[in-house]
C-alpha cells in the first residue's frame, strides 16, 4: 500500500528531475537553432523544427510546451536562440517569425495528437502533420509581411523546406522510443 505523500509526488508534473530534463531539452532548442545551413533568400534550413517534434512527441503538453516557451522568451528577451542566431520581438514580428511561433502551437498539438501511449504510425502521422503546419504557418507570415505573391510565398517559404523538414519529420518520430528509453531511466 502506497501512502499519499508517494501518490501525491508520482502525480506531479513537475518534480526537480523533470524541470532539470526540460532545461536540457530547452538548451538542445538553443543549439539546434545554430545548426542551420543559410539560404540565399534570408532563410535556414535548421535541425531547429526537428527538436520541437522530438519534444513534441516526447513529452506531455504541459511540459512541451514549458520548453519551447523557455525558448521562445529566451529568443524574445534578445538571447539569440532564434535560427541563424537571430533575437528579439523584431524577428517574431518579421518575415520568418512565423515559423518561431507555429512551434509553440506544434509543442501543444502535438502531444494531444499522439497521446500517451506510444504508436509508430499515429505519432508520423503527427509529426508530418506538424511539419507542414509549421511551413505552412511560417509561409504565410512571410508572404503576408514580406508582400510576397502566394507563389512565390510557396515557392520560397513551404517548397524549399517540407521535404527535408518531413524527412526529419518522420525521423523524429522513429526515434522516439529510444528516447523514452533514456528517459525513463533517468527517472529511475
Amino acid at each position: 500500500m502506497t501512502n499519499q505523500s508517494d501518490t501525491n509526488t508520482k502525480q506531479k508534473t513537475f518534480t526537480t528531475q523533470n524541470i532539470v530534463i526540460m532545461a536540457m531539452f530547452a538548451a538542445i532548442l538553443c543549439i539546434s537553432a545554430y545548426l542551420s545551413i543559410p539560404l540565399p533568400n534570408g532563410s535556414h534550413i535548421t535541425l531547429l523544427n526537428f527538436a520541437v517534434t522530438l519534444i513534441a512527441l516526447l513529452f506531455p503538453a504541459s511540459q512541451s510546451f514549458c520548453i519551447v516557451l523557455v525558448w521562445f522568451l529566451l529568443g524574445s528577451v534578445g538571447v539569440p536562440v532564434f535560427i541563424g542566431g537571430n533575437a528579439g520581438i523584431g524577428y517574431i514580428l518579421g518575415n520568418f517569425g512565423g515559423y518561431s511561433l507555429s512551434f509553440l502551437l506544434i509543442a501543444i498539438l502535438v502531444p494531444i495528437l499522439t497521446g500517451r501511449k506510444y504508436n509508430r504510425i499515429r505519432a508520423t502521422i503527427v509529426a508530418i502533420f506538424s511539419a507542414v503546419l509549421v511551413d505552412l504557418f511560417g509561409m504565410l507570415q512571410w508572404m503576408l509581411l514580406g508582400h510576397l505573391s502566394l507563389t512565390q510565398a510557396f515557392v520560397a517559404g513551404f517548397a524549399s523546406f517540407i521535404v527535408l523538414d518531413l524527412v526529419k519529420a518522420i525521423i523524429a518520430a522513429q526515434i522516439v522510443p529510444a528516447f523514452r528509453l533514456i528517459l525513463h531511466t533517468a527517472n529511475d
